[in-house]
């Protein structure tokens, strides 16, 4: 193991993350950057300040539970947007689809194999831990395994909306004409809904209005939606007409206000 940063070293880090000259910057998302801050560490920040203590809680529990995600440091004095997490090793699985080391078929049904992993955990008071954001950027392919990243949306509810939030996004990919993996993606979405669990159809309802509130998508993705939507329950249909799952009928048009 690498060394280990003091609080005071982080304390000074986060006066100079703005420049980040003192530490590598891993990778940036929508709202977060990652940096290393040795070989066993990163420091997550998220750039609102957003609190990560509930995210924690719940890599904790799951991970307490047999569940592939990363550990926390319980540092103290970290700032409410920091987060300090084992730092993992290996390409993403979108990253190994793209090389050829996964294929989509396998990308998909391994989507689904941890969806359903994560909903075997014994509930919380108000229901399954959900990851809502479970695609393959945020799929570690480490030498143990598969680990899920970015619990930042992470709540308690009904399975179905897990599932849900999951083909939704892959099929945002897959109905996009600029994104060369979009028949891959097909695939991989085809694959995850083999076999999901009761309650799709309202749950692709609530995953469509969460989508379309969420501000970090643009203006085009967010036309996208409509198709993407569509293309989820044909998938789906299309597996059923094949001999496996329910159909999944379409519901009520959702009220997005």
């Amino acid at each position: 193991m690498g060394h280990v940063h003091s609080i005071d070293e982080l304390a000074d880090a986060r006066d100079q993350l703005a420049t980040a000259d003192h530490l590598p910057l891993l990778g940036s998302g929508r709202t977060a950057d990652v940096y290393a801050l040795d070989d066993a560490w990163v420091l997550r920040r998220c750039r609102e300040g957003w609190d990560t203590r509930g995210e924690a809680t719940f890599m904790t529990y799951v991970r307490e539970h047999g569940f592939p995600a990363p550990r926390v440091r319980p540092d103290a004095g970290l700032a409410p947007g920091d987060l300090v997490m084992e730092r993992l090793h290996g390409p993403t699985q979108a990253e190994a689809a793209a090389r050829g080391d996964l294929s989509p078929a396998d990308a998909g049904h391994e989507l689904a194999a941890l969806l359903r992993q994560l909903h075997a955990i014994p509930p919380r008071p108000h229901g399954h831990v959900l990851h809502l954001d479970l695609h393959p950027e945020n799929v570690i392919r480490t030498a143990h395994g598969p680990v899920v990243i970015d619990w930042s949306n992470a709540e308690e509810g009904a399975p179905a909306l897990d599932w849900a939030m999951s083909a939704l996004i892959l099929a945002e990919v897959a109905v996009d004409p600029g994104r060369a993996e979009a028949p891959a993606v097909r695939v991989a979405l085809t694959a995850l809904l083999t076999d999901p669990p009761p309650g799709l159809a309202p749950a692709l309802d609530e995953a469509l209005a969460r989508r379309t509130a969420n501000p970090t998508l643009g203006a085009g993705e967010k036309r996208r939606l409509g198709g993407a939507v569509e293309l989820v329950r044909a998938s789906h249909q299309g597996v059923c007409d094949r001999g496996t799952g329910a159909a999944l009928a379409p519901s009520a048009p959702p009220d997005l206000g």
